[in-house]
Formats: structure tokens, C-alpha cells, sequence
């Protein structure tokens, strides 16, 4: 097994923790947040699935000056509705990862927009998979606020 195709089998494996923690979340508490300054959950949700998009155009070496999101003023409908739309976006991240060589992971240099630290692309991708890690554990969270029973995601 390559090390792109490690790379992306953890990030399917978190993104298939994550939907099974999204689709436990009810239609009425989609709304709901910790505090006002909070991303209410259904935020959250799309803030996951909109980073594939950008993530993207960083491993490709794309400019962000301009960036634009193909979520922009789009409603919030649904969890489902969420995921259909990002399907995608999320192909393309994985087509991207999947054609990098062993070589390329290990040598070429990222440049994140938003704080110009360089990173090993290898290293990159794995912090990614963090990322979303982080906010399924800020779900967890959330539902357990919210007095909603969790599913069980080390199935």
C-alpha cells in the first residue's frame, strides 16, 4: 500500500465516523449551538465538508486570494442535502491525494494561507484528517449537550 492510499483510507475512515455522527443529529437541532459564538451544528457540518474544497486548492498549489465557495449563500437544508452536495468536492480532494507519489508526500512543501507555515505535504494531509477529528469530537459534544442519544462511532 502506498502512503497515498494510507493517507486517504484514514480520511475515509474519519469521514465515515463523522456522517454517522451528523445523521444522528435531529432536523429541529440543527440550529443549535453551545454559545453565540459558536457555529451552530449544521454550521459545523458544513464546515467539515466545505474545507475538502479549499484543502484542494492548497495541495494543488492554487492561489487563495480569490478564494470563493461553491457553498456560498447556499441554504441550510439537510445533513443529506450537506453530503450530496460535497460528494464532489470530496472525489476531487481524493483524486488529488491519490495521484501524489511516495516522493511528492515526502519532499514537496505546503504553504498554508492561513498562517504561511510550511509543511510537508505527507505531514499536510494528516493534519487535515485532525481537523475533522477535532470537530467530530466537538459534535460528540455538542449532542451530549443537547441530551441526544450519540451514535456509536467505533463501529
Amino acid at each position: 500500500m502506498t502512503q497515498s492510499e494510507l493517507i486517504i483510507l484514514n480520511l475515509e475512515e474519519i469521514r465515515r465516523r463523522s456522517i454517522k455522527l451528523w445523521k444522528g443529529l435531529p432536523e429541529n437541532y440543527y440550529s443549535w449551538k453551545p454559545d453565540e459564538k459558536a457555529m451552530t451544528a449544521i454550521e459545523m457540518v458544513r464546515h467539515v465538508l466545505e474545507a475538502d474544497y479549499g484543502w484542494n486548492i492548497i495541495i494543488n498549489n492554487g492561489s487563495m486570494t480569490n478564494y470563493k465557495t461553491p457553498w456560498e449563500n447556499r441554504p441550510f437544508i439537510s445533513v443529506a442535502n450537506e453530503l450530496e452536495f460535497a460528494n464532489p468536492y470530496r472525489k476531487a480532494f481524493l483524486e488529488s491525494i491519490h495521484q501524489f507519489s511516495d516522493t511528492e508526500l515526502n519532499h514537496t512543501e505546503i504553504i498554508h494561507p492561513g498562517n504561511g507555515e510550511k509543511k510537508i505535504l505527507g505531514k499536510y494531509l494528516l493534519r487535515i484528517g485532525y481537523h475533522e477529528s477535532v470537530h467530530a469530537g466537538q459534535f460528540l459534544s455538542y449532542l451530549r449537550a443537547m441530551k441526544i442519544n450519540r451514535p456509536k462511532i467505533w463501529d
